[in-house]
């Protein structure tokens, strides 16, 4: 929808987009490869060329070019410009379905091997058995065990590295189900909190595959750094990677003050159940998270989507294409992204972005859901005719108050008009 919605404007503003005017010095400044001339040309400045000279114009005139040319300056866009951002535009949004699509497919089997630890854990509820959840919430103690693991710095570098190795282990699923259940549902010890997880994470794929508009904004900036001796993709590719390992270094931290907080209420060999706070996360807000997870599966479908566009627009000999030592790098880099993203960084959050103070959409299975959307909207008609029919009361009783003749000097009120006996026995 919004894809087509910013291909509709791009097709409507071609005209005011071509007659945005640059000077000459800054339009030589801002080009992607170095200008030459004569023979020594680029495959990129070639295929401009033809294209140019073919009348390649397929969404305007020259009325920019001319514009401009009487200004004594250049279109900031040319057509041919306008052309392939059209084309990278599609490129892009079919790269990042594909990512997230394959984001969510790994990172939901990952979260598929976790159903053998709800089905013990359900099967001890049923049982009454509490013996082998305490075994685990020592285990899950085990991360604050010791004086030194108890220092700020210690505790981020743990849970920086944590994340490439056993990022959720057996005692921090159950651990974490069961202050998640006490919290939210304590009169129902088997409820299915695996299932209900997996609910969460289809209602947060929607939000995940979507392009939002301020993700367009970014394009275009991006697209804008792209200067000759600059290496803006280079360097924008080390963006996702290090915001993916924040965000899973902070959500490991996460747990690692939950087990803080659970060991410090212990007396005895008493287990406390962990208890879930917005205050664990950035500005207490834990879909902050997913809004980041976003961000980072997107910048780097921009990195690969836009790596394929040029080799195929192009060639892999353009000039736009840089050296080879930059693009290795960069794919490198994309393709640690997509595995870390989904191996690691998508399960922590699917897990531990239940330990919020709220539970999340997705607490009710589909067909309950529905019933509730429909429940809440016929209250919401009761409480709108209700709110018609008092309007209409009142004014009808203020039209009635205002009739009253001097005569009578008497007023009767609401109450009395409301019982017709009362005002019989107030009458002469």
């Amino acid at each position: 929808m919004l894809l087509g919605f910013i291909s509709l404007l791009l097709t409507v503003f071609q005209g005011l987009i071509g007659k945005v005017c640059i000077p000459h010095h800054l339009a030589n400044y801002m080009l992607p490869c170095k200008l030459e001339t004569g023979k020594s040309k680029s495959n990129h400045w070639q295929y401009f060329h033809q294209t140019t000279i073919n009348g390649r114009r397929l969404l305007a005139t020259n009325a920019g070019s001319d514009h401009c040319t009487r200004k004594g300056k250049v279109p900031m866009s040319s057509t041919e410009a306008l052309h392939q951002l059209h084309i990278f535009i599609f490129v892009l949004a079919l790269v990042h379905v594909i990512f997230c699509a394959t984001t969510m497919i790994l990172g939901g089997a990952r979260i598929r091997e976790w159903k053998a630890w709800e089905d013990s854990s359900i099967s001890q509820g049923h049982s009454g058995h509490t013996r082998a959840q305490t075994e685990q919430y020592h285990d899950f103690k085990r991360r604050v065990i010791g004086h030194w693991r108890k220092s700020v710095v210690v505790g981020w570098l743990m849970s920086f590295f944590k994340q490439f190795y056993g990022s959720i282990t057996k005692s921090d699923y159950v651990t974490l189900r069961s202050g998640f259940i006490k919290a939210h549902c304590p009169t129902q010890p088997t409820f299915d909190f695996h299932k209900y997880m997996l609910r969460t994470l289809e209602v947060d794929f929607k939000k995940l595959v979507g392009i939002s508009w301020y993700l367009w904004l970014f394009v275009v900036f991006f697209l804008l750094l792209n200067i000759e001796g600059w290496h803006t993709y280079f360097w924008l590719s080390f963006l996702p990677l290090v915001l993916l390992l924040l965000v899973g270094a902070k959500l490991e931290h996460i747990i690692t003050r939950l087990a803080e907080e659970a060991a410090a209420r212990e007396t005895g060999d008493q287990a406390q159940p962990v208890k879930p706070s917005d205050d664990h996360f950035w500005f207490g807000k834990p879909r902050l998270v997913l809004y980041l997870i976003h961000f980072i599966l997107f910048q780097n479908s921009f990195e690969i989507a836009f790596f394929f566009w040029i080799w195929s627009t192009y060639g892999f000999r353009s000039c736009i294409m840089e050296k080879l030592g930059f693009i290795v790098p960069r794919l490198i880099i994309g393709v640690a992204v997509q595995v870390l993203c989904s191996y690691s960084t998508l399960p922590l959050y699917a897990l531990v972005t239940q330990m919020g103070n709220m539970f999340k959409q997705g607490f009710f299975d589909e067909s309950m859901q529905q019933l509730l959307d429909k429940w809440r909207e016929r209250g919401r008609e009761s409480h709108s005719s209700h709110s018609h029919s008092m309007t209409k009361q009142s004014f009808e009783v203020d039209h009635i108050t205002e009739e009253t003749t001097p005569a009578d000097k008497r007023t009767i009120s609401i109450i009395e008009l409301s019982h017709p006996a009362r005002a019989q026995e107030s009458s002469p």
